[in-house]
């Protein structure tokens, strides 16, 4: 049987994790031993984990979180006043978001509240929702400008264009709001 005609199909419809899925267990000799509907869901299931992670990826790298930071690292010995139930009920499914909630995250120079935003949005996008990574300055300057040309009205910022209207999380140094369009 012809496969690369196959496998160009795949990829001429966008769905490159299942060709090489296709690719790989072509290359297995004891996948004939899987019923097809075993290996169609398995070809399913690499898509579907294909198309996720490509979407991540790319919340990711549109949120601008210049730097690793996640949930999981968050050090609690650190005396800096975290209420580890609090940030657990923050960061679980980001449900603030869902439920329309703003986060403000205050306090002195240097305790890291640059940090724990960059986390809790990088927790976001892991679940779901798009996130935009801003210092303070920028994101007056941006909204400055965006008011000057007329654009303020309609919400837009200096940001990655999307194709459907999504919900934001904006994040500046020291400050997490919620845009919603």
């Amino acid at each position: 049987m012809l496969n690369q005609p196959t496998i160009d199909k795949l990829c001429a419809m966008r769905m490159r994790g299942m060709a090489e899925a296709l690719q790989q267990q072509m290359q297995e000799p004891d996948i004939h031993q899987l019923s097809f509907e075993e290996r169609l869901g398995l070809l399913i299931d690499r898509q579907w984990d294909w198309r996720q992670n490509r979407a991540l990826e790319r919340r990711l790298r549109n949120a601008r979180l210049q730097g690793p930071a996640c949930v999981e690292d968050i050090d609690y010995r650190t005396p800096r006043g975290l209420d580890r139930a609090v940030v657990r009920s923050l960061t679980q499914q980001s449900a603030w978001v869902e439920a329309h909630q703003n986060l403000f995250l205050v306090g002195p120079t240097g305790i890291g509240k640059t940090w724990l935003a960059r986390a809790i949005a990088q927790k976001a996008c892991r679940d779901g929702y798009s996130a935009l990574f801003l210092k303070a300055a920028e994101l007056f300057r941006d909204l400055a400008a965006s008011r000057a040309d007329g654009s303020h009205s309609k919400g837009d910022i200096d940001e990655p264009k999307t194709k459907r209207s999504t919900r934001r999380v904006a994040l500046t140094v020291g400050t997490l709001a919620l845009l919603d369009q």
